[in-house]
């Protein structure tokens, strides 16, 4: 079993640090005011340097959820091996669905949920105890505390965030980068002043230098005199910078702010991923020196200060260090919290909901009640403030914007300090997750980020996450105390099965991200930066539309041949495969008002075209959509099959179909249309084939009395509708290529000849 935690821990670390990577690398990846690969080195040796001074929080994994003493060395082992199987699978879920969750809450709450598992197992054992006796075995006030620093978190950090920001907006607007006024060097000496401080009194805290020297006891007693000495100097470092060198000093604050996040982050939530192992290392230590059994040994050793091996934590540091460099989740979970804050209009990766409507529109209601407050000239100056510049960019050169300027990655560091400072002066267990992701939120809110365009989405974006934040709580103290029932329950049999799960669960969710990830990397996805003609909008969407062709053929191939067998199965994939394709027509779409704005004034012809080509696509996906979830539903229901001539029939007309689609998807493939004309005249034939079907349809209902089934007809008629509408669609689409493909080839010759 020690040697399964020890491999357990490695394994935590990686998705541990996967997911809350977002905490310290967000404010500095999304301004891009400092390089990928200098961010990276920064974090490194925060995280290095946090993990050498983390052996002061170790005791939480201990004594801070449950007495040690109630419980002997088997029982504690138990609820270790429960803990860590639970914790891994848990992060790894939600790093595969790039969510942002606190380690915190999970490893606490798992604690809690396999304490509170064994108690009652013990309890039940025991006639002379009763279930109230459970509070001799947890200690409840920590969950309770826990619970209230989720709920402070969410709010104080969120309303913090959106003041200072606003503040900082009015008092430098979005020319930041053009001012160097002592506004902005006494922002830079207030800011290194505070992540000093942060660093020292956050970081540093369980050193042994801290204690030796009694820095916090000099800190808490001299905070005013500290930050005024402080204020002073950093204001002179400010000045001095901004004066004598090119180095703009919010890049600096960025820098120094990243290391000293991620020096808090690696020295106080290195206890979530290692601090389970290395209590059972230092109970397997205690018992096996006693020579008493594992079931009679108390664990009252735990209740003691333990010093962690200085060696091991090194080790988890340098684990940590690669895992930021390296983990392709850590970079899914980044991305959802930069999205979410993003300045510009994104890809929304979250679908609205009722609450994130009615949030909008009760912020919407605020606002008018603020324009009828505030005076007019008023309003005029501080929509001002909050103009952002025209970047203009050459047509050639492929430029991603920043998600947000160096004014808010600031702010969201300082505050972010600050908080996190504060609610462990008072004692407060603040989580460092919840505290950052809402401070980028409120600050992201304040800046504009979220207009009329993307606040509802945004918004159902933050409610998903928070609420994921609860599930982690509820999740985590439930999937921890099944855990430790079939542990006591089968002993190591139930560990080697649980273990085999956790390795057999882990690949199965690596190997499909990895798949998610490839299939990503191979969409093809129209250059905007190459499509200044018709002619380049033309080469560079056909193999697009032949991609799409050959989904579509593939797909109603499909549903012709499921019916035929009545799989529901196999006709349920089809139809996640077309709802794929819809969404991808959806954002193509989407993207048509970002594709005009980059083409140059010449290029209308390709605007034309190209929505053109958008139209037809999206008839031919919903024509195609209709055909796979009737059938779906037609047979979900339980509904009769499709008699055999019916079926017979959609055959012919499938084997028809994927004759032509066939020739199309080449023409596409090889960007050579000028063998359309001989397929257009082969739709007229498949168009009568379908009309054909659709009248030996009618005479069956009015002659063949066998013919019975009022939702057979229903379904056979709509499938037979939206081939028409499907060929159609696909047909205007080819005459469309022709034409612009003529029309280009005209101008080539008309230009030959002039010369």
């Amino acid at each position: 079993m020690i040697a399964a935690l020890a491999l357990l821990a490695i394994v935590d670390l990686i998705v541990g640090v996967s997911n809350d990577a977002v905490n310290f690398l967000n404010s500095a990846i999304g301004s891009k005011v400092i390089s990928t690969r200098n961010i990276l080195i920064i974090a490194s040796l925060g995280v290095f340097v946090g993990a050498a001074t983390s052996s002061g929080m170790m005791e939480v994994a201990r004594k801070g959820i449950f007495n040690p003493g109630m419980f002997n060395f088997q029982n504690i082992m138990y609820i270790f091996m429960a803990v860590m199987i639970t914790d891994i699978l848990l992060l790894d879920v939600f790093n595969t669905l790039g969510m942002p969750t606190s380690t915190t809450v999970s490893i606490v709450f798992e604690l809690l949920g396999a304490a509170v598992a064994m108690a009652l197992i013990k309890i039940s054992a025991d006639p002379n105890q009763n279930i109230d006796a459970i509070w001799t075995y947890i200690n409840h006030k920590t969950a309770t505390k826990i619970i209230f620093g989720i709920l402070l978190s969410v709010a104080v950090a969120f309303t913090i965030g959106a003041i200072v920001q606003f503040i900082s907006r009015l008092l430098f607007s979005f020319n930041v980068e053009k001012q160097k006024s002592i506004t902005a060097i006494i922002f830079g000496g207030f800011a290194l002043t505070i992540i000093s401080y942060f660093i020292f009194f956050k970081g540093f805290k369980g050193t042994s230098f801290y204690k030796t020297y009694d820095v916090k006891h000099y800190l808490e007693n001299n905070l005013f005199q500290i930050f005024g000495i402080g204020l002073t100097v950093m204001t002179l470092i400010s000045f001095l910078i901004s004066k004598f060198t090119k180095i703009n000093i919010l890049h600096v604050i960025i820098g120094i702010g990243t290391f000293s996040l991620a020096l808090a982050f690696s020295g106080n939530d290195l206890v979530n991923f290692v601090g389970v192992p290395i209590a059972a290392w230092n109970s397997y230590e205690a018992w096996h020196s006693s020579g008493i059994e594992a079931t009679k040994f108390s664990m009252e050793i735990l209740a003691k200060k333990v010093p962690s091996n200085t060696l091991l934590l090194l080790f988890a540091g340098l684990i940590m260090v690669l895992t930021i460099w390296f983990s392709k989740k850590a970079k899914e979970v980044i991305k959802t919290g930069i999205d979410l804050s993003r300045q510009d209009e994104v890809n929304e990766k979250f679908q609205p909901t009722t609450a994130s409507r009615i949030s909008v529109r009760a912020a919407m209601g605020l606002n008018k009640v603020f324009q009828l407050i505030v005076p007019k000239p008023t309003q005029n100056w501080i929509n001002s403030r909050f103009e952002r510049p025209v970047i203009a960019l050459p047509k050639s050169k492929e430029y991603e914007m920043p998600a947000f300027d160096t004014i808010r990655a600031s702010v969201n560091l300082i505050v972010a300090g600050i908080l996190i400072s504060v609610g462990t002066s008072l004692k407060l267990p603040l989580s460092t997750t919840y505290v950052t992701f809402m401070v980028a939120m409120g600050t992201s809110l304040a800046d504009r980020a979220w207009g009329r365009e993307s606040a509802v989405y945004r918004v159902a974006g933050v409610l998903n996450v928070i609420g994921g934040w609860f599930a982690t709580a509820l999740i985590a103290f439930t999937a921890a105390a099944i855990a430790l029932y079939l542990i006591n329950l089968g002993g190591i049999v139930s560990i080697a099965i649980l273990l085999i799960t956790v390795t057999l669960l882990i690949s199965r969710n690596y190997i499909k991200y990895a798949q998610k990830q490839k299939i990503k990397k191979e969409k093809r996805k129209i250059n905007r930066n190459e499509l200044i003609s018709i002619s380049g909008v033309i080469e560079e969407s056909s193999s697009h539309i032949s991609e799409v062709v050959k989904r579509v053929n593939k797909l109603y191939t499909s549903v012709a041949k499921d019916l035929a067998s009545h799989d529901l199965n196999k006709l349920k994939k089809t139809d996640k495969h077309v709802s794929k394709l819809n969404d991808e027509v959806d954002q193509l779409k989407d993207e048509v008002f970002y594709f005009i704005k980059s083409l140059d004034d010449t290029s209308a012809e390709a605007s034309r075209f190209y929505i053109l080509v958008i139209g037809h696509l999206q008839d031919i996906s919903q024509a195609i959509s209709y055909i796979s979830k009737s059938s779906y539903k037609h047979v979900n229901n339980n509904h009769k099959n499709l008699k055999k001539s019916q079926i017979t029939e959609l055959k012919g007309i499938d084997s028809q179909l994927d004759k032509i689609l066939t020739q199309i998807e080449l023409a596409f493939e090889k960007n050579n249309f000028d063998n359309f004309s001989e397929i257009l005249l082969e739709k007229q034939e498949l168009l009568n084939h379908v009309s054909t079907a659709i009248e030996k349809q009618v005479l069956r209902i009015r002659k063949d009395k066998t013919e019975t089934s009022p939702k057979n007809t229903t379904l056979f008629f709509g499938i037979l509708l939206e081939t028409k509408d499907l060929i159609t669609s696909i047909m205007e689409l080819l005459e469309l290529y022709q034409e612009f493909d003529l029309g280009i080839k005209k101008a080539e010759a008309q230009d030959n000849a002039i010369i």
